[in-house]
C-alpha cells in the first residue's frame, strides 16, 4: 500500500509539473523517499523509468497540441513542454512517435479527437480473478463522449503476445502500440474515437448503435493480422484481437465503473477468441 501511495503522489506531481523542468530528485523529495526508492517503485509498477514516463507524457500531449492548434509553430509546442530548441524537441518526439513533428502534423488526418499514445497513468489496480497488477489509465476526457453515446457500440482490441514483442525491444513495443492504433483508425470513421485503456488494450468508441457497423470494423482490423511491423531491425508480425461490445444497460454510467468494465470485457472477449 505504501508503494501505491508513493506512485500516486509521484504521478500527481509529474502531471502538475509536466510543462516545467522536472528532476527525479525533486519528485523523490516531494514524496519523502530516496531517488533510488522512487525509481525502483516506479519501474516495478509502471515498467518505465521516471524519465521515460515524463518524456512519453510530454510527447503525447505535444502531439495532440500539434493537431488541435495548427496555428502554433513547432517551436511554440516545444517551448510549451520545456524544450529550449527545435532540435531537442524533435529528437524526443521522434523517439516516441517514430516520425518528426512536421511529418506527424502533415500526415495525421483530422479526426474528432487525436488518439492518446500514452495517457496519464492514474494508479495501479487489480481486477477480480487476476494475479497481477494493471495500470489504470485516465479516460476522464472521454466521459462526456461515453455518456452521449451510451447506446453506441465499442470495439475492443488487444495486442496478441505483446510481452514477446517487448522482449524483441522496447522500441518494437512502442511501434506495435502506434501501429495497432493506426489500424484501428484506418478501420473506423472520423467521428469514431480511438483510445487506449491499458498497456496493450484499446477501444474504439463508435458513433453507431448498429452492431453490424461495429462488427465490420472488427473484420477490417482482423484482416490486417500477420502484417509485419514497420520495424527495420527484425521481422515482427502484429496480431490484434477485436470484438464489438456494449456497456451494461445501466440508466447511469458512472465514471469509476467504466474503466473496469471495459478492462474486464476486453479480457473476456480476448479469451473467447
Amino acid at each position: 500500500m505504501a508503494n501505491l501511495n508513493l506512485l500516486a503522489n509521484a504521478l500527481s506531481f509529474i502531471e502538475d509539473h509536466l510543462c516545467d523542468e522536472i528532476k527525479t530528485e525533486d519528485i523523490a523529495q516531494t514524496c519523502c523517499v530516496s531517488k533510488s526508492s522512487l525509481e525502483k517503485t516506479f519501474r516495478f509498477t509502471t515498467h518505465f523509468s521516471v524519465y521515460d514516463y515524463i518524456t512519453r507524457r510530454r510527447m503525447n500531449n505535444a502531439a495532440k497540441l500539434l493537431i488541435e492548434k495548427p496555428e502554433l509553430s513547432i517551436l511554440d509546442v516545444a517551448v510549451e513542454y520545456g524544450y529550449s530548441s527545435h532540435e531537442a524537441f524533435t529528437r524526443a518526439f521522434c523517439k516516441v512517435w517514430k516520425c518528426n513533428p512536421m511529418e506527424y502534423r502533415k500526415l495525421k488526418y483530422k479526426r474528432l479527437r487525436p488518439f492518446d499514445f500514452f495517457p496519464q497513468i492514474t494508479g495501479v489496480m487489480q481486477l477480480e480473478g487476476e494475479n497481477f497488477m494493471r495500470r489504470s489509465l485516465d479516460i476522464s476526457e472521454l466521459y462526456d463522449f461515453i455518456k452521449e453515446r451510451k447506446d453506441c457500440y465499442f470495439v475492443c482490441c488487444d495486442i496478441h503476445h505483446m510481452i514477446e514483442i517487448n522482449e524483441v525491444s522496447r522500441e518494437a513495443g512502442d511501434i506495435a502500440i502506434i501501429e495497432a492504433m493506426k489500424r484501428m483508425e484506418d478501420s473506423s470513421n472520423e467521428d469514431d474515437v480511438v483510445f487506449r485503456i491499458g498497456g496493450d488494450e484499446f477501444v474504439i468508441l463508435t458513433n453507431s448503435k448498429d452492431k453490424n457497423y461495429a462488427d465490420d470494423i472488427c473484420r477490417k482490423i482482423l484482416s490486417m493480422n500477420g502484417k509485419l511491423l514497420p520495424y527495420d531491425k527484425a521481422e515482427v508480425p502484429l496480431k490484434l484481437y477485436a470484438s464489438s461490445i456494449k456497456l451494461s444497460d445501466n440508466k447511469t454510467i458512472r465514471y469509476n465503473e467504466i474503466f473496469q468494465e471495459l478492462q474486464v470485457t476486453c479480457r473476456t472477449k480476448q479469451e473467447q477468441q
